[in-house]
């Protein structure tokens, strides 16, 4: 069984250890070292990453009490260094200490128990047994884990023997037997743990959640802790800078403004389509005199699809026509067949001809069908072959 350095000291970088057993795991060569200061994937904590001998540690996976290494290359040797990632360590140091006292803020808080946890590369998650929650209520439950942090309360971790467990007022009952690992943070939260933990709580820095979301009848909390939590702050202050000098206005007052823009824009937006509705019932007239035949056939170069299907609409409710209508454009050409209400034609069978032409994909029903496809070159052909198929009666 490998002995973990990391239960007596999650502080320490560097160590020296002898091979015990090398063998090829996950298709890259392994070791078991008779101890270490990698801590494996386990608890919802990834592996430790770092080095052995200079070479890349990929992964830590404890296996029957056996932790193996694998590592990028073979590592020669009976006696090798190994090297932990320190600023990874840390980070995962601050974020699980900060979930054990989030976890324990959200029972004393809002009575929510924690569910599950996940510690990711950028954000953590907590999911917590409640229905529902307001600003108010996880404010409350982030001032509570804060104060905690605040009070740099020590952080203590040691060992019980089963017959014992019964004695520590766990948040949660270990799922494991025996001798069992207690994370402490004093006078706050008890919990079985193996994972590796700050001494004090001040280290954890600022603990925040950034965002949640409904699970399973549940709520899923993301949230930053320590080194995360402030280049989170840097980034939202910045863009926040940012914003304020679009808008010429102070930080406070982004969201305010932000408010006014989007509601002029709507109104804005309600006018233009208007405008847009009156100008296509013109240019429907228009085509309608210029064309008195019962098929308008065009291809658009300078319309969107959404400009062009008004424009096909206005026509067939002012007059007795069938349109063809293409749009050229990137990355998508679009094609437009539409009939007015007092003919019979139904337009379903005339898709296959023209995707047969463009390669397009599409449908609709028996006025009005649309195709979608990537080759812009023969739209005018593929609506001619349609034009020559169409019945010449109703």
């Amino acid at each position: 069984m490998t002995a973990r350095l990391y239960f007596d000291d999650p502080y320490l970088v560097e160590f020296e250890a002898s091979v015990v057993r090398r063998a090829a795991r996950g298709g890259r060569p392994a070791l078991v070292l008779d101890h270490t200061a990698f801590y494996p994937e386990s608890g919802g904590q990834p592996a430790d990453r770092g080095t052995i001998n200079g070479v890349k540690v990929m992964d830590v996976q404890e296996d029957g009490g056996d932790i193996w290494h694998a590592v990028e290359t073979d590592v020669p040797g009976d006696r090798v260094r190994g090297k932990i990632d320190w600023a990874l360590r840390f980070d995962r140091m601050q974020q699980h200490s900060g979930q054990h006292i989030l976890s324990q803020a959200f029972i004393e808080t809002l009575n929510g128990e924690t569910c599950s946890f996940h510690l990711g590369d950028e954000v953590s998650t907590l999911e917590i047994g409640l229905g529902r929650i307001d600003e108010p209520g996880l404010e409350r439950v982030e001032r509570a884990a804060n104060a905690v942090v605040f009070e740099n309360r020590e952080v203590k971790t040691y060992f019980v023997p089963e017959d014992k467990i019964a004695e520590v007022p766990l948040r949660r009952p270990p799922k494991k037997e025996g001798t069992i690992r207690i994370v402490e943070v004093a006078g706050f939260d008890y919990s079985a743990c193996g994972g590796t933990h700050v001494r004090r709580t001040g280290e954890i820095g600022l603990i925040k959640v950034t965002r949640w979301e409904k699970i399973r009848g549940n709520l899923r909390f993301d949230f930053l802790c320590g080194g995360r939590a402030l280049a989170d702050y840097v980034q939202k202050n910045r863009d926040l800078r940012r914003l304020g000098g679009l808008f010429s206005v102070g930080d406070k007052d982004v969201p305010s403004a932000m408010e006014k823009t989007l509601a002029d824009l709507k109104s804005q937006k309600k006018a233009a389509r208007a405008m847009q509705e009156t100008l296509a019932g013109f240019e429907a007239r228009a085509l309608i005199d210029k064309e008195p035949g019962k098929i308008i056939r065009r291809v658009f170069t300078d319309k969107t699809p959404d400009e062009v299907k008004l424009l096909a609409l206005k026509i067939i409710r002012q007059a007795s026509r069938v349109v063809l209508f293409a749009v050229q454009a990137q990355p998508q050409s679009h094609i437009l067949m539409a009939r007015s209400d007092d003919l019979t034609i139904d337009l379903r069978p005339f898709a296959s001809i023209v995707s047969s032409i463009v390669n397009g994909k599409g449908g609709g029903g028996p006025s009005l069908v649309e195709i979608v496809t990537l080759d812009p070159a023969r739209l005018d052909e593929a609506l001619l072959k349609v034009e020559e198929s169409l019945p010449q009666g109703n």
